[in-house]
């Protein structure tokens, strides 16, 4: 007859023993406990699920609301004859709002099973790569589902609207006037935004570049979506630029790549719809994939740098403690070092704004003597000889986030929620690649679910014969690498966050080339007039085709200078942050981005280009 909260409140007051007593878990709170992994997994799900939503929906917004804009835009001609018929303002706009209204839902309806799909296809590949335990199922709300069709459905409407405002407000004789000729002035408002975003997007690069750590990846994040809004909004503005300064070898150049200059400066509004899809794509695909790069690359070389013992011993589910005091007794080892590997909660940030951030940690056995002989930690200022209990070694990039120095305490927060104030001892340069905290392993061995060790780190003495070593320590673990063999499996527990970004990068790049084909594709049929009154003066097919071929070789250098340009503003400031170098691009990679964007404009102005060419061809 005693209910599960009655018996939780006995038990509360049975073991409450002081500041840090145990808790009691009921109901769905005993999940948690009875599979650790559930807390990860829920980390895990919530950091991708939030960063690639956020991108998502900021490209679906850039994509949709340019594609609306521009197709209502390519229709002037036509709201300015409904105009000259008697068709009032409101009417035009009424128009517009009900085409939204009518296509956007239908729109989302029809990507609705496409992410369902996907979302259960990533799932699957989280859960064969470990990331998630067996018990968690996907499960899909509502709420997203309606969210994402709702933000299309507002950012078709407000786009449309305001592509509609001039030529719905202006006289019918002007409009009809600015539709067969683009208007050279950007509106007003338009530009005072862009502007604006573009202020704001050096400002935030010279804040993220005198930032660090947490602090620097956060503030580079604005930089990337600041530059993006200023290249959509003062697009046509950038467009012009583009053409006249890539213009100028073309305009030396044979009759159809001046043509390609000429019409390209004349229609800078339809190149900067055509430009703005690209620099999506490669802004946002080089961000992603470079940042993890970036990070690989410098976390590799400093635990290849960083591990200087001859033997590692591991096991899939850790070592008990006293494997580490048993290697150090087999004959021909010199020195050997316990690792528990676990992560704390390190306040970070200056001001109000210092918030908790998860520190990759290790706990060591033995003494700081012990640790120089296995791990080369690079150590730059204070000692490792004195590190012991109550005391702490800090990377040096967490140390300058954390605003800490040799001699100050340093608030941590241990996994079970206990927090103590060690001393720093030591700052070194390596924590990427091997750990960003180095505490006494008696610090953690009781407050974390597990306190087996994650590796024992073992040198040997000098002369001794490396096999023989390596077939005694055999006996005390499963399996027995040298430094080579450990740092190649560290860098399997970095593939997931590899292929995650992989991922959001393909379907997001993917995206953006779906946008960018079906805006060159409008605005090439678009001009069918117009490349059907340059075969009536005697241009040839083929230097039509050439001209075309010119523009989009013309919008794809444009689109990959600018996203390249807002990649590097982005990348920068974040890995020096958070790496202390520079973002490391691999040449091929890159160069495979920027082939394809390439590849893309090609194709998706020849083929309708072509078409168009066979439609308006003159009759002898």
């Amino acid at each position: 007859g005693t209910t599960p909260d009655r018996l939780a409140a006995h038990l509360e007051r049975a073991v409450k023993g002081g500041a840090h007593s145990p808790r009691v878990h009921t109901g769905g709170g005993r999940g948690a406990i009875e599979e650790p992994a559930l807390a990860n997994a829920r980390e895990t799900l919530m950091g991708l699920g939030g960063s690639f939503g956020g991108i998502a929906t900021a490209v679906a917004v850039f994509t949709t609301a340019g594609t609306v804009a521009l197709s209502v835009g390519q229709r002037g001609r036509e709201v300015a004859l409904l105009r000259a018929i008697g068709a009032t303002p409101r009417q035009i706009r009424r128009s517009v709002a009900a085409e939204a209204l009518l296509v956007a839902p239908l729109a989302g309806a029809a990507g609705l099973p496409a992410g369902y799909g996907l979302a259960h296809w990533w799932f699957g590949q989280l859960k064969e790569k470990g990331a998630i335990p067996g018990p968690v199922e996907l499960s899909v709300s509502w709420i997203p589902l309606v969210t994402a069709v709702g933000a299309g459905l507002l950012t078709s409407l407000l786009a449309g609207l305001m592509a509609a405002r001039r030529p719905a407000r202006i006289p019918p004789g002007r409009a009809l006037g600015e539709a067969a000729v683009e208007r050279l002035r950007p509106g007003v408002i338009r530009t005072v935004l862009g502007v604006a975003a573009l202020v704001g997007g050096i400002v935030m690069t010279g804040v993220a570049a005198s930032a660090s750590g947490d602090d620097a990846a956060n503030a580079a994040l604005g930089v990337v979506m600041l530059f993006m809004l200023a290249v959509a909004l003062l697009g046509p503005v950038i467009a012009r630029l583009c053409a006249w300064l890539i213009g100028l070898p073309l305009r030396a150049g044979p009759v159809s790549a001046h043509l390609a200059s000429a019409n390209s400066r004349a229609n800078a509004r339809r190149l900067a719809s055509a430009i703005t899809p690209i620099v999506l794509a490669m802004a946002f695909s080089s961000t992603l994939v470079f940042m993890h790069t970036s990070e690989d690359h410098a976390g590799d070389r400093q635990r290849r740098a960083g591990i200087v013992a001859d033997q590692v011993i591991s096991a899939p589910d850790g070592l008990p403690s006293g494997t580490a005091a048993r290697a150090g007794s087999v004959r021909g080892v010199a020195a050997s070092v316990g690792l528990l590997r676990t992560g704390v909660l390190v306040p970070v940030g200056s001001g109000d704004g210092r918030w908790l951030r998860t520190a990759s940690t290790q706990g060591v056995s033995g003494s700081g003597r012990d640790l120089a002989a296995v791990q080369d930690l690079d150590v730059r200022k204070g000692r490792l000889d004195a590190l012991r209990p109550g005391r702490v070694a800090v990377d040096a990039l967490l140390a300058k986030a954390a605003h800490t120095r040799i001699g100050q305490r340093l608030a941590l927060h241990l996994p079970d929620g206990t927090r103590i104030s060690p001393t720093v001892v030591a700052i070194y340069g390596r924590g990427l690649g091997i750990a960003e905290l180095t505490l006494p392993r008696t610090a953690l061995a009781g407050h974390v679910t597990s306190s087996f060790d994650s590796d024992v780190l073992v040198r040997d003495a000098e002369g001794a014969d490396r096999k023989a070593v390596a077939a005694a320590l055999g006996r005390l673990g499963e399996q027995v690498t040298d430094r080579d063999g450990y740092a190649a499996a560290q860098d399997q527990d970095r593939k997931l966050n590899a292929w995650a970004n992989t991922v959001m990068a393909a379907v997001l790049g993917g995206f953006a080339a779906v946008a960018a084909v079906n805006t060159l594709v409008m605005t090439v049929l678009d001009r069918r007039r117009e490349l059907g009154t340059l075969r009536l003066i005697g241009t040839t097919r083929r230097q039509v085709l050439g001209m075309v071929r010119w523009e989009a070789l013309l919008v794809a250098t444009a689109g990959i200078a600018l996203g390249t340009a807002i990649a590097l503003a982005t990348l920068v400031p974040m890995m020096r942050g958070l790496t202390g170098e520079d973002p490391y691009v691999p040449p091929l990679t890159y160069a495979g981005f920027a082939g394809a964007a390439v590849a893309l404009g090609l194709a998706a102005t020849a083929l309708p280009a072509r078409a168009a060419l066979r439609r308006t061809t003159p009759k002898p």
